[in-house]
């Protein structure tokens, strides 16, 4: 046996006796190293998969100066990356935001933390999968399985949409329960190929430019008070891409000494998606042919179109098969955050069907019946969009807000942590020091106005085409319904007598 392989399993040996300070046993095997950890954040919010989808929604609500959108948004987001980072360091524990709820909150409020996001993971997988048919038509024809119109609108190309959704849903179910080895060399070489897809697609675009940066000044007419709205509205598309950078952390059982790697990651994954996709949007708006003939804001082109109109046919169609594997990366990287928060919740019988949901296959290490089930559920939800692609839309973009949620559940109690007597932190962990209380409050802030600005019953938003009132109200009515199917899974879950491993404190 070499050196590097008694240090890896010496130290794979401390990681597994640091679980156990927390009530836990090694269930899970550790064969995931930095570059797969910040992949694993990095590739949930995907950049290339999710600016290619909804860039047409920032440019048509707030044209080209909803690109200020951007930066606000990644400042708020660092911000709760970093009091993530700080949590990361002291629970380094599967299902992270349920985990860290729990600790800082109690057992109910970790319990509606945990629910919230496991239920925003299953639809966040679909819409996710569904966006291979925005790509992968327009780069062979041969793609468009339904004999039809390939828009995602038009019900043969959201039929198709399903079933190209429900064959990645497959095969990613198919990685996650092999195991994590798998899992992380495929989430890192796509990842790898998405930053060099970015890198290479921003160098040609700006080599393409038809204007100057300051195309992010204007306002397509409008401007002062009546331009806030619309730049608040805008703001969404940056809110939806800029989330799941904390999957890093769902695999903290799974990560090699996670109390260094993993708050350096999440941080990471933030910061590199956030210059990825300021440089994207800059590119865009200076190669677009116009920023006037409404074809940014357009659903059925927006930068896809832009791609194949300025950088031509043959090599837009080699950046969106690029696009197509990020979309599969991100789709993996997604059910593999879930899984493990599905993972988390049953092995602590707070689900219904705990015993079975919180198996580990000795074979694989992995949680199979908690990804199939992941798989089967976003699946399922895939079939909406045959029948109500609106519908679909509207649940897709109410998910996110249930994320914030989440994430508010967990940065509230960690500031009342704070204020009653602050957050300890051993030597070599990650800690923002005296600037603590003043990052968190920020972030406490920003996450309640945001998640007030995603659910906010905005017509131009959830019912565009007029007519559904349920539509423009489904914001506040899913969250309603979410909380009121989880007390009855609540009510129904196993009941795990005396739940030490709920250590709250733990290894502290």
């Amino acid at each position: 046996m070499s050196v590097r392989s008694m240090a890896a399993e010496v130290d794979s040996a401390s990681d597994s006796g640091d679980l156990s300070t927390f009530g836990y046993g090694q269930q899970l095997r550790r064969k995931i190293g930095s570059y797969g950890s910040f992949a694993a954040g990095f590739s949930f919010v995907s950049i290339l998969t999710t600016v290619f989808q909804l860039f047409f929604f920032g440019f048509g609500f707030g044209g080209p100066a909803f690109f200020w959108t951007w930066p606000i948004v990644l400042i708020g987001q660092l911000l709760v990356a970093l009091c993530f980072a700080e949590l990361a360091a002291r629970y380094p524990i599967s299902g992270a935001i349920y985990q860290w709820a729990t600790r800082l909150g109690g057992r109910l409020w970790g319990w509606t933390a945990g629910w919230l996001m496991m239920v925003a993971q299953v639809v966040t997988l679909a819409g996710a999968a569904i966006a291979l048919q925005v790509v992968l038509p327009p780069v062979w024809s041969g793609f468009q399985l339904v004999p039809g119109d390939s828009s995602l609108t038009s019900p043969t190309g959201a039929a198709n949409a399903v079933v190209l959704g429900v064959l990645l849903l497959c095969l990613t179910t198919a990685v996650t329960a092999t195991g994590v080895r798998l899992m992380s060399v495929i989430n890192s070489v796509g990842v790898t190929c998405e930053l060099v897809g970015v890198a290479l697609l921003c160098v040609a675009l700006f080599a393409h430019a038809e204007r100057g940066p300051a195309v992010v000044l204007e306002t397509q007419g409008t401007a002062g008070h009546g331009y806030l709205w619309s730049f608040a509205v805008s703001g969404l598309m940056a809110a939806y891409v800029l989330v799941g950078f904390d999957s890093a952390g769902e695999l903290s059982e799974e990560t090699r000494d996670p109390r260094r790697t993993t708050p350096r990651t999440i941080v990471r994954a933030v910061l590199v998606s956030g210059l990825g996709g300021a440089l994207m949007l800059l590119a865009t708006l200076m190669a677009a042919g116009s920023v006037t003939d409404g074809s940014l804001g357009d659903p059925a082109r927006g930068l896809p179109f832009v791609l194949t109109s300025r950088l031509g046919d043959t090599l837009g169609r080699v950046f969106l098969v690029d696009v197509a594997i990020a979309i599969a990366v991100c789709t993996l990287a997604i059910q593999t955050a879930a899984t493990r928060m599905v993972f988390s919740m049953s092995r602590d019988g707070v689900l219904p069907f705990s015993a079975g949901l919180a198996t580990v296959n000795p074979r694989t290490g992995t949680p199979v019946r908690a990804s199939v089930l992941v798989g089967v559920l976003a699946a399922a939800l895939l079939l909406v969009n045959v029948g109500n692609p609106a519908l679909f839309t509207t649940i897709a973009s109410v998910c996110i807000m249930l994320l914030y949620l989440a994430y508010l559940m967990v940065t509230l109690p960690l500031l009342v942590r704070r204020l009653r007597g602050g957050l300890p932190a051993r030597a070599d962990e990650f800690s923002l020091g005296r600037w603590g209380v003043v990052v968190n409050v920020l972030a406490v802030v920003w996450g309640a106005l945001m998640a007030i600005n995603l659910g906010w019953p905005r017509v131009e938003v959830f019912d565009p085409a007029g007519g559904h009132l349920y539509l423009q109200w489904f914001a506040p009515l899913f969250l309603i319904g979410t909380l009121a199917v989880g007390a009855l899974a609540y009510a129904t879950r196993t009941r795990r007598p005396a739940l030490a491993v709920l250590a709250l404190d733990g290894a502290e």
